[in-house]
């Protein structure tokens, strides 16, 4: 079954740099043993979960359409979603932080198809559809906390990165593949690991986006909800994983009350959390992102800000006092008594007002660049943008008219005005020039001979953010993973085990009544010695129709599977615990 995203309203209003993550679900790759894992482990969360989870994560599964019996698919997810205003789409793996939080900001959740192998069956680093739909979808039904995940993926996605945070999620990303994937390289995994180790421990400052994304950990991926003393269990990834989210709720794991503090405290993806944090309510987790929001350049903007953009290395956004938008890569600041007074993009820029471009100021017209003056002129108390058509005239600023205007901090624009471009209230926010020279102290920031120059209005920078102001500017379908997820390996002795996979969920669900049980656990016994979940299957089908000969080989069968693998004991433990009532382990 090859699943279309197109089967929900809001799927269509996605950008097309969005969209160059989504891919098609094919149900069909998804194998019987894929099937018995979804089975167990949610067989396993709802028995378990229903104790200690918030209380909207049964009711939530209800109303996503998440089943226990089948993994579900993007098409019956999205049908059900749109009834609560959201949509899902099917992606490869970890996609970069600010493409994720974006999904988000248009309520939507980002789900990775693929799914654990039985092997990792408790745990897996690598996101996958028990982590994404069994562990975030449900929650989302929570009107209070989709409304956090939404806020957050709209301030989450401005937030700024540093050039080193995207070689970050290069080296994540690969590490979740290799330790995800059959007879991976251990010296490859160490070795990436080595890698993952030696970025976070020379990272530097943390950028707006290794900070926010610490608090997503916290809250949307490790949150706890309630009281220290009781707390109920609401982070994905606790909601999906049988082995942590057992573990989070003892005494070797430190509860802390969940703060601002915590865009300070880092984590690693590969092992277990060793402290968590515990929200009194949802609406503390919007307190504590707009707390956090307040001190982001994205409403702070200024020299700082700047600097943030410029050492990010990527694409990103100054909106000026006037409400004009620089979008391009930011290269250079000039600064006077620690504000900036010059600003200079390299390469594409597009002016945009209020997150639309400007006609005429696309990245074709400002291809190679753009500088501009910012601030006050020297001498005068008013600032261009709050300057009357009568003051404008009485200082020259005037269409035709040669001037020149020294700015504070030692700019000096001097050129013929040829026109000018106002806001909705009137303010003027842009100015173009001919012959016209820019120059700071000795310094030519512009000359006649490169053209029209236009200048920015603003006395200030009130706000600096990842990306452009117009997404329709730039070309952003440019994402190459550098890594892809690798599939599980198909030969003949594991496409037979899939095989008795498959006849014994049919026997289960009545579609095929024929087949021998007892020929499969024979089976299983000589040719598959180390599998367990098809024989605590076998336990199940026994139980229920009361073939007490079966199910006395299966228990015995599990029972040496647990001494020769006392590494998986807990999880056979658990799979009985399901489906008897007293049995001897």
């Amino acid at each position: 079954m090859d699943t279309h995203f197109e089967s929900n309203p809001l799927l269509e209003k996605l950008p097309n740099h969005l969209r160059q993550f989504i891919k098609a679900q094919d149900y069909d790759e998804y194998t019987p043993i894929n099937q018995a894992v979804w089975r167990y482990v949610m067989r396993k969360n709802v028995d378990y979960l229903s104790r200690v989870a918030h209380e909207s994560y049964l009711e939530g599964l209800k109303k996503t359409g998440i089943s226990v019996e089948n993994i579900p698919s993007m098409y019956g997810m999205n049908r059900i979603l749109k009834e609560i205003g959201w949509a899902a789409v099917a992606v490869d793996g970890f996609i970069p932080p600010n493409a994720f939080m974006e999904f988000q900001a248009y309520n939507v959740l980002v789900i990775a198809s693929d799914i654990r192998q039985l092997e990792n069956i408790e745990y897996t680093p690598a996101p996958d559809i028990i982590h994404e739909g069994a562990g975030h979808a449900p929650i989302i039904a929570n009107p209070e906390y989709a409304e956090y995940l939404r806020r957050f993926g709209e301030i989450g996605s401005k937030a700024i990165s540093s050039a080193k945070d995207y070689e970050m999620y290069e080296a994540i990303r690969l590490l979740s593949i290799l330790k995800e994937a059959e007879d991976a390289d251990p010296n490859e995994i160490d070795r990436v690991e080595k890698l993952v180790d030696d970025l976070q421990n020379n990272m530097g400052a943390l950028s707006e986006m290794a900070q926010i994304r610490n608090l997503h950990w916290w809250t949307v991926e490790y949150g706890l909800i309630g009281s220290l003393d009781n707390p109920k269990i609401y982070g994905a990834g606790l909601l999906s994983s049988i082995g942590e989210s057992e573990w989070c709720m003892t005494d070797q794991v430190k509860k802390l009350p969940y703060s601002i503090e915590a865009v300070d405290q880092s984590f690693d993806i590969t092992k277990p959390q060793p402290q968590l944090y515990v929200t009194p309510d949802f609406a503390h987790l919007n307190l504590v992102l707009e707390e956090f929001a307040n001190k982001m350049a994205l409403r702070t903007g200024g020299l700082t800000g700047i600097k943030k953009v410029i050492e990010s290395k990527a694409l990103a956004t100054i909106e000026l006092s006037t409400g004009l938008q620089i979008s391009g890569v930011f290269t250079n600041v000039i600064e006077n008594e620690g504000k900036p007074v010059y600003v200079q993009t390299t390469g594409k820029t597009a002016l945009s007002y209020r997150e639309k471009e400007l006609v005429g100021h696309s990245t074709e017209y400002h291809a190679e660049g753009f500088g501009s003056p910012i601030g006050r002129l020297r001498g005068i108390n008013l600032a261009i943008e709050d300057m009357s058509p009568r003051d404008l005239k009485a200082y020259n600023i005037y269409e035709g008219e040669v001037v020149t205007l020294d700015f504070e901090g030692g700019i000096t624009v001097m050129g013929e005005i040829i026109t000018g471009s106002r806001n909705l209230q009137g303010e003027i926010i842009l100015i173009s020039f001919k012959n016209c020279t820019v120059t700071h102290g000795d310094t030519v920031l512009f000359q006649p001979e490169w053209g029209i120059y236009d200048m920015a209005v603003g006395k200030k920078v009130v706000s600096a953010f990842s990306g452009p102001a117009d997404v329709q500017s730039f070309d952003m379908i440019t994402h190459v993973p550098t890594s892809k997820t690798i599939k599980a390996k198909k030969n003949e002795e594991r496409a037979n085990l899939e095989k008795m996979y498959q006849q014994v969920r049919d026997y289960r669900e009545g579609k095929e009544t024929s087949t021998d049980l007892n020929e499969i656990l024979n089976t299983l016994q000589e040719r598959y010695p180390s599998d367990w979940l098809l024989t605590v299957e076998l336990t199940e089908i026994a139980e229920r129709d009361q073939l007490s000969d079966l199910k006395n080989r299966a228990i015995n069968h599990l029972e040496d599977v647990k001494h020769r693998r006392t590494e998986i004991k807990h999880l056979i433990d658990f799979g009985l615990d399901l489906i008897l009532d007293k049995v001897k382990h």
